[in-house]
């Protein structure tokens, strides 16, 4: 099939770490992608590249999607544009670090805007557009913190939650029309996602557990294709999600909490 008579690909988050990689994955398929994020530079880099490698149509559209009602300008961008969006990966998100009542409010609400609102506004707001296709994906990409709470990443685990639970309501409010809904939720990936939080000092610990972002980006994109419902990758990942169900919540968030202790 060309690159022309496929829809395109909207990711968020998409200037680096697994967004990067989904890019140059569905890039490799013949998609045409349209690319979100803060940094415009690293969006026109990365652009250039899939169009050279890949021949790839890769409008870029900078914007941070922290902020309140940026999620409706990167629609206007592409109801102006007229681009037929097939795919819609909610990839962007990040965490912050500390006691709960100690981080400033402006960061923990600047996390739920971009965690949770953005992704339910880009997914509300694209939804008519996608539902042109005869098959169209949605594509959260969230954590295995959704699986339970972790001290010190409050708002974090929590976004991660709201997530898990919007996407499996949402899957099944669209099962009957074209419209597949994934839920894919990686534990460590190493992205850089650990410094920004203000965890720098688990780094080393994570390089042990860590997958990398263009395998993750594979696995991800099979499981959104193959209309998986929930996909969690790697064992120790799995073990630990099981872990949660099955172990006393208070067992669980002690060790969380020893984990990422001030």
């Amino acid at each position: 099939m060309s690159e022309e008579t496929k829809a395109y690909a909207l990711i968020t988050g998409a200037s680096k770490g697994i967004g990067k990689s989904i890019a140059y994955e569905l890039a490799k398929q013949g998609y045409p992608l349209l690319l979100v994020a803060r940094s415009g530079e690293e969006l026109k880099t990365l652009s250039d590249d899939l169009h050279a490698k890949y021949g790839t149509i890769a409008p870029i559209f900078p914007i941070d999607l922290s902020i309140k009602e940026a999620s409706l300008k990167v629609v206007d961008w592409v109801k102006m544009n007229n681009y037929p969006v097939g795919i819609l990966v909610n990839n962007a998100g990040y965490g912050v670090w500390g006691v709960f009542s100690h981080s400033p409010l402006s960061d923990q609400l600047g996390m739920m805007q971009l965690n949770m609102n953005a992704v339910v506004e880009l997914s509300h707001l694209l939804m008519p557009i996608l539902s042109q296709e005869k098959q169209a994906y949605i594509l959260n990409i969230w954590s295995t913190a959704a699986y339970q709470a972790v001290p010190t990443l409050a708002i974090y685990s929590a976004t991660k939650a709201f997530i898990l639970s919007f996407t499996r309501a949402l899957r099944f409010e669209l099962a009957k029309t074209s419209i597949s809904v994934t839920c894919f939720s990686p534990g460590p990936v190493d992205t850089g996602f650990a410094a920004r939080a203000g965890l720098s000092a688990l780094n080393k610990m994570a390089e042990k557990f860590n997958m990398q972002p263009d395998k993750v980006a594979k696995m991800a994109v099979k499981a959104m294709f193959g209309k998986k419902s929930e996909v969690i990758p790697g064992f120790t990942n799995i073990i630990s999600v099981y872990a949660n169900r099955i172990l006393p919540k208070a067992f669980i968030e002690k060790t969380a909490a020893g984990i990422y202790k001030i």
